[in-house]
């Protein structure tokens, strides 16, 4: 109990005084897991939508292999982006490994899969009639499917949740391709694990701390804008 007592003290201490180092850690988990949160989001809600409203040979196929992605092991994805951005791979020309890039890039395909199936199942579950309704009123299809989506945007909603909860708190793709290098590709999950192997239980108490406030306070807003939008 002890250790965790100063390990909350300690997060207060690096919170009051704007710890640089702190400061750097948790603006870059931010700008990575964000920006990677809404690359899934544009991949995964136009491929889900598609999929959702398309019907073709070996859709169930493919619609068991986005579910299976749905919980890709990070270290897997890790490895395998690792071995696309090395010097000899196929993207190695990119000169990207190792750098907060790569980590987007590892944390895209690690939520989009996420994004795509909770999109899928939640396009699925609108009544079956009510797209040839829209389209009955003159809508396009473009504006038909702008107007699935709308209805869908509660469950589309817990799809960004879970889609950032599932990257903001990865640690293996991220340590893997991003090195944790100090002032530079170091995040709050790669810090934590650092200071842990170190046994600073303290700092790594601390980072925790500040890791789990940051993502309830993320979720807090999108959950009351979800709330907010919750059918009477």
């Amino acid at each position: 109990m002890d250790l965790i007592f100063e390990g909350v003290k300690k997060a207060f201490w690096l919170l009051v005084t704007f710890d640089p180092e702190v400061l750097s850690i948790t603006l870059l988990s931010l700008r990575v897991s964000g920006t990677a949160t809404l690359i899934s989001l544009i991949i995964g809600i136009s491929v889900g939508t598609a999929l959702a409203l398309a019907e073709f040979p070996g859709k169930k196929f493919l619609v068991s292999l986005i579910n299976t992605g749905m919980g890709l092991p990070p270290v897997v994805v890790g490895l395998f982006v690792t071995i696309f951005l090395w010097r000899s791979g196929p993207l190695g020309f990119l000169g990207i490994l190792y750098t907060p890039a790569a980590m987007i890039l590892a944390q895209a395909v690690i939520a989009t899969p996420i994004v795509t199936g909770i999109t899928l199942a939640a396009i699925q579950a609108l009544p079956k009639n009510l797209r040839l309704q829209i389209l009955a009123l003159g809508a396009t299809r473009f504006q038909m499917v702008w107007i699935l989506v709308k209805e869908a945007k509660l469950p589309l909603l817990a799809g960004v949740m879970a889609g950032f909860g599932g990257v903001i708190s990865e640690v293996g793709a991220s340590i893997m391709v991003g090195g944790n290098i100090k002032g530079y590709s170091r995040v709050l999950t790669t810090a934590t694990v650092m200071e842990t192997s170190r046994g600073n239980f303290d700092v790594a108490i601390a980072l925790g701390i500040i890791l789990l406030l940051m993502a309830y306070f993320i979720n807090l807003i999108l959950t009351q804008i979800q709330q907010r939008e919750r059918p009477r």
